[in-house]
């Protein structure tokens, strides 16, 4: 995920995406538009789960034979594996594993329990962006590097180190690696920043996200692409073009999401957040031939997505204030938890924030119209930056 920081310079809700005819796009029953009157919200308790100050990692700085020791910093992507988290602290390494101002090239992904107690941490070397959980792994995966020579790496707790996979090819967008979901055993991972190398984004033949297959002998990752930056979509706004055929051209594959079948749209599809270009495309019949997609317009730049669906609790991080975070309270059950980033727009000025784009904030989607709204929060300093991940209540 791309990190965002101050700069200088109800008709058929549940239908499959498949099915996303005119009769499934309709929409929701009258009373739950955009221009309805929302209700009033109550706010949100934000409190404090792991500070990365209190962590440490040894490294070698570059050009240097002496090893030094640093706290983790910049915390970023977040993923729950039954009673534990997986967060991935990037340490100030750049986008294309240019090392810190310290001289550090690893990123540092850790095991936490819900409580904040840490299980375990590996060093990864390249800047750690998307990192999932998956009891199939019986561990995460880690993606490195969003911009340029990207890899993958396994973390399998009691198994000793992460193990490292390269791709078997030139990633043919020209780009790095980013967000990842374990969707029906497929691994997807975002083909971020298209264009990084070769010709600019959008091109028809870039990838927007990969299909990717481990090979644990050759420690191999082949990838094959799952749809395309100019891809033809169907139109998810409610409006006078709901239904209707549009041609992308993402400039911005970043994190991606399964939608929960409990959602109140697009359940059971993978979603992908093209951040800049203020867009989610949501995929049915993932990898067949009957793949569909369909794109929703928002009207706030996003990072990550997720749905409270029944009781439970948003773990976020913060690399801002270099924590992961807990967020407890009402949230809205009919619309899902954003990270809005103003910032990540590709309209967003050099200098920022600044006018008509306000720091990061904690928001809230409508998945009919796009619209995000502010979500009130009270507690300790947050700032949400990357990752998202709603935890239920039965879990614990």
């Amino acid at each position: 995920m791309r990190a965002r920081v101050a700069t200088t310079c109800s008709l058929v809700a549940t239908l499959a995406l498949g099915s996303l005819g005119v009769v499934a796009l309709l929409g929701p029953t009258a009373g739950a538009g955009a221009d309805q009157p929302q209700a009033p919200s109550h706010a949100l308790t934000v409190e404090q789960v792991l500070s990365g100050a209190t962590l440490h990692h040894r490294f070698t700085p570059v050009g240097t034979a002496v090893t030094a020791t640093e706290p983790l910093a910049d915390p970023d992507d977040i993923s729950q594996l039954g009673d534990t988290l997986f967060v991935g602290f990037q340490n100030g390494v750049g986008p294309q594993g240019q090392p810190s101002a310290s001289g550090d090239q690893d990123s540092t992904v850790v095991q936490l329990t819900l409580t904040g107690r840490v299980l375990g941490q590996w060093d990864i070397q390249g800047k750690a962006d998307g990192v999932t959980a998956d009891p199939a792994f019986g561990g995460a995966i880690a993606t490195v590097n969003e911009d340029a020579d990207s890899a993958l790496y396994v973390i399998r707790p009691g198994h000793g180190a992460a193990t490292r996979y390269a791709y078997d090819e030139t990633l043919p967008h020209g780009g790095g690696t980013d967000a990842i979901t374990v969707y029906d055993g497929r691994i997807l991972i975002s083909a971020s920043a298209p264009g990084t190398t070769g010709a600019a984004a959008p091109q028809p033949d870039y990838p927007a996200v990969y299909s990717v297959v481990l090979h644990p002998n050759s420690d191999v990752a082949a990838v094959t692409p799952l749809f395309f930056d100019e891809d033809t979509a169907t139109v998810a706004n409610v409006g006078s073009q709901l239904g209707h055929s549009t041609q992308l051209a993402l400039t911005d594959p970043d994190s991606n999401e399964r939608v929960p079948f409990q959602a109140p749209r697009f359940g059971g599809s993978f979603m992908l957040t093209s951040q800049g270009d203020l867009q989610q495309i949501f995929v049915s019949g993932v990898g067949t031939a009957r793949q569909h997609l369909s794109v929703l317009d928002l009207t706030q730049s996003v990072d990550d997505t997720a749905w409270a669906v029944g009781p439970g609790a948003l773990y976020t991080t913060d690399s801002t204030d270099d924590t992961v975070d807990v967020v407890t309270g009402p949230f809205p059950g009919d619309e899902p938890i954003v990270a809005a980033t103003p910032c990540g727009s590709n309209s967003a000025p050099g200098v920022c924030p600044g006018p008509g784009y306000p720091a990061n904030y904690l928001g809230a989607l409508n998945p009919w119209t796009g619209q995000v709204r502010t979500l009130s929060l009270r507690g300790v300093p947050y700032t949400p930056q990357g990752g998202l991940a709603w935890v239920s209540t039965p879990s614990w």
